[in-house]
């Protein structure tokens, strides 16, 4: 089933996202309807807070990616209860958009590589690294369940610059492809 994609000004993407337990109401549903809501939407990654749910949940396929580079293109998770628990001190940019801040792209820094401890969708234990694109996948999705958008991480001035915009996807004003809710 595909979800409504909650859109900038959307109290929940402000919120910190909540661990959930394997008891979790229908969550093999959850996950199948976020990886279906986000390729609906030609998305890579999907946050539970993003259709709504205040939970600690993501989802990452990064099949698109394939063609170009066929190590990205295998990359598939689901991550439950993530925590960061290590970044290096190298940054890199890139460029980053967002399902929930629809027709904005922005020059993102973000730590070359994380180490991250999360369950997956069997409530198995992981401790992973990763580095490079999915690393900044990741961190993105992450970022969500912290009640952050990658919005707030480009500079001061282009944060002014995009206002009128981020006003615009607040207001309703938006053209996606995708079902949404706003605000």
């Amino acid at each position: 089933m595909i979800l409504p994609i909650y859109t900038y000004g959307n109290v929940v993407l402000r919120k910190q996202a909540e661990p959930i337990s394997s008891d979790y109401p229908e969550i093999g549903a959850l996950i199948n309807n976020m990886f279906e809501t986000m390729y609906h939407a030609d998305g890579v990654g999907l946050a539970a807070p993003q259709v709504g749910l205040p939970i600690r949940l993501l989802v990452i396929d990064l099949a698109p990616f394939k063609d170009d580079d066929p190590e990205l293109g295998a990359f598939k998770t689901v991550m439950i209860n993530p925590t960061i628990i290590e970044k290096s001190q190298e940054e890199v940019a890139g460029e980053e958009g967002c399902l929930s801040i629809p027709g904005i792209h922005e020059t993102v820094m973000r730590a070359e590589k994380i180490v991250i401890k999360y369950q997956d969708a069997n409530f198995q234990e992981h401790t992973d690294s990763f580095s490079g694109y999915i690393a900044r996948v990741i961190q993105h999705e992450y970022d969500h369940l912290e009640g952050h958008l990658f919005t707030d991480r480009v500079t001061p001035i282009r944060r002014q610059l995009l206002k009128s915009k981020l006003t615009n996807i607040v207001k309703g004003k938006t053209n996606c492809s995708y079902k949404v809710k706003t605000a």
